[in-house]
């Protein structure tokens, strides 16, 4: 089949280089303009504009699929599927018509939970293809986006080649449980150890690699927060730091949390045994509290 792929970030390349290894043509690549990142904010191209580069696949970027030009490019494409991986932008209802057999997206929740972009006017409403269960232990956010990212590129693969020999069925979605998710904002990776140690590891878990967690210290300087071992004690009060020459624990409103690496404001990570040996905390000390008197 002769596809248009739309894609951008890092979860998004497993499946297009499946795509482009298999026996479809992907005739055009979509991904987001160039941005800035790491700390000279140089501009760089997105993970899959590097991709499609490498393999000499013809490459749009752009932040929108609504102009007259580039809904000209696209039916002059004359493809037969769209497959969309994270692009980051909205397929307007124009586009989604063009190719014979329509889009397909690679979502990474269990429709209908936590719709996101739409591929329909209706925030990710259209039918099922397939579904693949992704167990989850104690993974970070990020890694757990890697593995499924890795599941789902042989799954789109397994749809493109049931639509193109006419096997592929498509199950409508529950119109029970649905949710949509927001955007995570800063003080969303914000810990407090007011909670329980479990309640906060989920919390550092959740948002690590982005937005990222952090704490603040005593005077209100942050401390961003890499990941932590909850821990069964409860002799230490929420926030409260208990220091040795090999560990950090922090108390929670039941638990405690032994700190992995950490970063001071304007500082590099270091193992949080590092950070205390140099910060020499009071005994007594304590990180959190709640949010608004952090801030």
């Amino acid at each position: 089949m002769r596809i248009i792929f739309a894609g951008t970030p890092e979860a998004a390349v497993p499946t297009l280089r499946a795509l482009l290894s298999s026996s479809h043509d992907v005739a055009l690549v979509i991904t987001r303009p160039p941005a800035r990142r790491g700390r000279g904010k140089a501009m760089y191209p997105s993970p899959v504009a590097e991709v499609a580069a490498q393999a000499g696949v013809e490459l749009l970027e752009t932040t929108t699929l609504k102009t007259p030009e580039i809904g000209e490019r696209l039916a002059e494409v004359g493809a037969d599927l769209g497959v969309v991986v994270a692009y980051g932008g909205l397929v307007p209802p124009a586009v989604l018509a063009m190719p014979t057999h329509g889009w397909v997206n690679l979502h990474f929740s269990d429709l209908p939970r936590w719709r996101g972009a739409a591929l329909e006017e209706g925030l990710d409403t259209g039918d099922v293809y397939s579904r693949v269960e992704v167990p989850i232990g104690r993974e970070s956010a990020g890694e757990l986006l890697t593995s499924m990212a890795q599941a789902g590129a042989g799954q789109v693969l397994a749809v493109v080649d049931a639509l193109e020999d006419g096997s592929a069925t498509a199950i409508p979605q529950s119109t029970e449980g649905i949710t949509h998710a927001r955007r995570l904002e800063h003080a969303d990776g914000y810990v407090s150890f007011t909670h329980d140690a479990a309640h906060e590891d989920r919390v550092i878990r959740s948002v690590t690699p982005n937005p990222g967690a952090y704490t603040v210290l005593p005077g209100g300087a942050r401390m961003k927060l890499g990941a932590a071992t909850p821990v069964e004690r409860d002799d230490l009060e929420p926030g409260q730091l208990e220091v040795t020459k090999k560990q950090v624990t922090v108390g929670c409103a039941r638990g405690a949390l032994v700190l992995g690496q950490v970063a001071p404001a304007g500082k590099s990570w270091m193992d949080a045994a590092a950070w205390a040996r140099g910060a020499r905390p009071d005994a007594g000390m304590r990180l959190g509290g709640e949010l608004e008197d952090a801030r």
